[in-house]
């Protein structure tokens, strides 16, 4: 596929992740950290999301549903960098 883009991912975060999980993905007490998540792991989460596996978020069902595969492969490579 095509190559991930983290810069693209970070746009994205600012919009559609941060509200919950921190401008930089840190997450807080209610929402888990992103930053430094494996691409596969954050990958696995979203799909899971998107396909009903995972069920514990209605409001990231509804997030990961709205992404396309590029999308939440940018968001994996952003978050994936973070430390």
């Amino acid at each position: 596929g095509l190559a991930a883009d983290a810069a693209a991912g970070k746009a994205l975060a600012g919009e559609s992740c941060a509200d919950c999980h921190g401008e930089d993905g840190a997450g807080d007490a209610d929402y888990p950290a992103l930053a430094g998540l494996s691409v596969d792991k954050f990958t696995k989460a979203m799909k899971e999301y998107q396909d009903g596996t995972r069920t514990k978020s209605a409001k990231m069902t509804k997030e990961a549903k709205k992404l396309s595969d590029a999308q939440v492969a940018d968001l994996a490579a952003y978050y994936s960098k973070l430390k």
